[in-house]
């Protein structure tokens, strides 16, 4: 496998650039939040980062604080492991249905028994007497599986009330997904754009329901200009880390995109950098960087790093309490998204669709 060759110099510019960015806003902490996204150095489509925040204000938010979800329906993706699994187990243990929709049957169903047990053992206050957490298959880098697992759940009639798009890849060498897309950008976004989208007439009809889309400070370091939709699959134009940062930022653009299109609804989609966690998430680095790199990654996760635990509070405060800036990238990157789609699975109408009829009856929600 190739070993990307600008790796170290790519991680020293990482760490100066939060130097960097966290001094800018030490010295800018007179300054009203309106004006810090004029800062130089950060893109018009995103704000600047508040690293400061994980290291000196603590957490915000609390298990204990979580609300009763009893009857509430939840999707997490990516639930066999590190955030998701977290995410997972809290939301069960306040009462939610929860799907983890992961790709691996095996791995997931072991995590769905660890969960059964830890949900008691944490929440012994709050959680039912037999929680209930199913497995969904979702393969995120085929877009047709993708498909399928959006009607598996919605031919079950179910109401949709929290989907946590959290399952995501990182600065894994370069590849193409199942559907001839460049793989971080097929996973990380179009793969959570179909099934959002797919699942979004359930969702609707849940309401008041909530999405919440995993991003990441990495977004900051996506290609030059943001999103090459023209050279998206061209491996000379980026590297694994920018194809990294590529994908986040199409997180938030989608979120934004989508937030607006549901302004009128009582469907609220918020998007979550989660910080610095210590999950499998670098799990690429050796393959991809080499083992130098692999070991600054586990020393920085294991002096530095919050636990899953901790790092999952963010979305799931964003998933559970009451309630990039430039639209017209947010716009570009939709309509891309939607082109993509019908290159690739053709005319076909979504599942949503499909299941309409057979489903009318019971996705209403009971609020």
């Amino acid at each position: 496998m190739r070993v990307e060759k600008a790796s170290h110099t790519e991680i020293a510019g990482w760490l100066n650039r939060i130097e960097a960015a966290t001094g800018r806003l030490e010295r800018a902490s007179k300054t009203p939040l309106g004006q810090l996204e004029r800062f130089h150095g950060f893109p018009r489509h995103s704000t600047p980062p508040t690293f400061w925040k994980t290291y000196v204000s603590g957490p915000k938010y609390s298990y204990d604080q979580m609300p009763d979800l009893t009857g509430k329906v939840a999707i997490v993706t990516g639930a066999n492991i590190g955030l998701g699994y977290a995410t997972m187990v809290a939301l069960a243990g306040h009462g939610a249905h929860v799907f983890a929709a992961c790709r691996s049957k095996q791995r997931a169903t072991e995590a769905i028994e660890r969960a059964l047990v830890e949900v008691k053992e944490r929440f012994p206050n709050t959680a039912p007497q037999d929680p209930q957490i199913e497995f969904l298959e979702l393969d995120l880098n085929d877009l047709h599986k993708v498909r399928r697992a959006a009607k598996e759940f919605l031919d079950r009639g179910l109401p949709l009330h929290i989907l946590v798009n959290n399952s995501g890849i990182m600065g894994v060498p370069y590849q193409l997904s199942a559907d001839g897309i460049e793989s971080q950008f097929a996973v990380n976004h179009m793969g959570h754009f179909v099934f959002t989208m797919d699942l979004l007439d359930r969702i609707k009809t849940s309401q008041p329901s909530r999405i919440v889309v995993l991003s990441s400070l990495g977004h900051e370091t996506t290609v030059k200009g943001g999103i090459d939709f023209e050279t998206l699959n061209d491996e000379t134009k980026s590297s694994a880390m920018t194809r990294y940062g590529r994908s986040k930022l199409a997180n938030i653009l989608f979120g934004k995109a989508l937030a607006r299109r549901l302004k009128d609804e009582r469907v609220y989609v918020n998007i979550a950098h989660p910080g610095f966690v210590a999950t499998a998430l670098s799990r690429s680095a050796n393959e991809t960087y080499g083992a130098s790199a692999e070991k600054v990654f586990d020393f920085m996760k294991s002096w530095m790093a919050m636990t899953p635990e901790t790092g999952a509070l963010t979305q799931l405060y964003l998933a559970t309490t009451a309630y990039a800036r430039d639209e017209e990238l947010q716009e570009k990157l939709w309509e891309f998204s939607e082109e993509l789609v019908r290159e690739k699975l053709g005319k076909k109408k979504p599942a949503a669709a499909a299941a309409a009829a057979a489903t009318s009856s019971s996705a209403g929600p009971k609020n």
